[in-house]
């Protein structure tokens, strides 16, 4: 009797977690059909610019960034590349060192991107005055238009912060598309959907677009142990508004195998409980003052990873069948909730005859760690991986 009950009261608490997490999802999939930007009108003067990409070990994805953004039709004479390479090999020196660019070199003991972002800070001329930074990663790609468009967002949106569109250059396994999918879904649900109703878009840890000074005095303060989501959390804090441009893209190649997909998204997860801890404090304090934008954001980073979720949605969906029928059904319904939510979310570019395939196929993605150790297991992650 008391296992029964044990078990009662675990299936209801997963529920009621979960379907947190879907209200929350559900809420904002149908506030980014309601897009804010249409038409960003010309602006009438011509920023200085000072593009940082940090790199480590990148290679050839970083030559691919560098010579990107070397083609924009913004005139030259207004931005500057600032490349900050790490343990990068001889040959992807030699290339950057031809370019018009200004290298910088380092070998930290403890690699980290807020060190390498404070090392080209403090070796940019001091005779030269900018006006906006631009931060891209190594494997990042731009369109002509990049900064022509960013100059025209910054100044129709008058705030300090701009988060681009980032968009996936390849489809060619499951798990890119998963990665792709999952990318447009944060975008529709935490970027576009949160602007529709004037809350702060969420960052990513590229494509970004900061006030010069406001974010030379925030790496004065950061600390090297810093997560990308600390500078979310300090602009938040600060009032500062983080606003969405839909139609600005800049590209990135997605992994294409699961054990990388897993990588990133337990480093992501990580960086999301750190920034928790560290600023959950300010929960009450941001209740009491009416600081939505910082409740939201907490909210946010406290709600359970999509992958996580779909993963246990499945599993309670196949195994509580066989303990008890009725209790299956709330969780077939949530199911059919979530596929429904990301529906919405997902892009009509992206759903095909694919899109269904991709997501049952997510236990097997989060769970090749494990599967990694079987021979049965590694066949199927190599079909998964090779999968058109």
């Amino acid at each position: 009797m008391t296992f029964w009950i044990i078990l009662t009261y675990l299936d209801w608490f997963l529920f009621i977690l979960i379907s947190l997490t879907v209200l929350y999802l559900g809420i904002f999939a149908i506030t980014s059909l309601f897009p804010r930007h249409s038409e960003t009108p010309k602006a009438k003067k011509e920023n200085r610019f000072v593009v940082l990409i940090p790199t480590h070990k990148n290679g050839k994805s970083v030559m691919m960034t560098v010579k990107s953004i070397l083609g924009q039709s913004y005139p030259m004479r207004q931005f500057d590349i600032t490349v900050i390479a790490e343990h990068e090999d001889e040959m992807t020196l030699f290339y950057l060192a031809q370019q018009p660019i200004t290298l910088l070199t380092s070998n930290f003991e403890n690699s980290s991107r807020i060190k390498s972002l404070q090392l080209a800070l403090n070796n940019l001329p001091q005779f030269k005055i900018y006006d906006v930074v631009v931060i891209l990663e190594a494997g990042d790609v731009v369109e002509p238009e990049f900064l022509t468009q960013i100059n025209d967002a910054y100044e129709a949106a008058g705030t300090k912060a701009i988060q681009a569109h980032k968009l996936s250059l390849n489809r060619d396994t499951v798990t890119a598309r998963l990665s792709a999918v999952f990318e447009e879904i944060n975008n529709s649900i935490f970027r576009r959907g949160h602007i529709s109703i004037g809350l702060p878009a969420a960052l990513h840890s590229s494509g970004v677009v900061f006030d010069f000074e406001w974010f030379k005095n925030y790496l004065q303060v950061a600390k090297p142990s810093w997560a990308d989501k600390e500078l979310e959390a300090m602009l938040t804090r600060q009032h500062i508004y983080v606003d969405y441009f839909d139609n600005i893209f800049f590209y990135n190649e997605k992994a294409r195998h699961a054990d990388d997909f897993n990588r990133q998204h337990r480093s992501w997860m990580w960086s999301q409980l750190k920034t928790i801890f560290r600023n959950s404090r300010f929960l009450l304090t941001a209740i009491l003052n009416r600081h939505y934008a910082l409740i939201d954001k907490l909210l946010q980073w406290m709600l359970m990873p999509r992958m996580m979720m779909m993963l246990v949605i499945m599993a309670m969906s196949l195994i509580v069948p066989f303990i008890y029928m009725s209790a299956a059904l709330k969780w077939w319904a949530l199911f059919a909730i979530v596929v429904l939510i990301f529906a919405i979310a997902t892009p009509n570019y992206l759903v095909d005859d694919k899109w269904d395939r991709t997501f049952f196929l997510v236990p097997i993605v989060l769970l090749s760690p494990i599967l990694n150790k079987f021979s049965l297991g590694r066949k199927l992650l190599k079909k998964i991986d090779l999968q058109k």
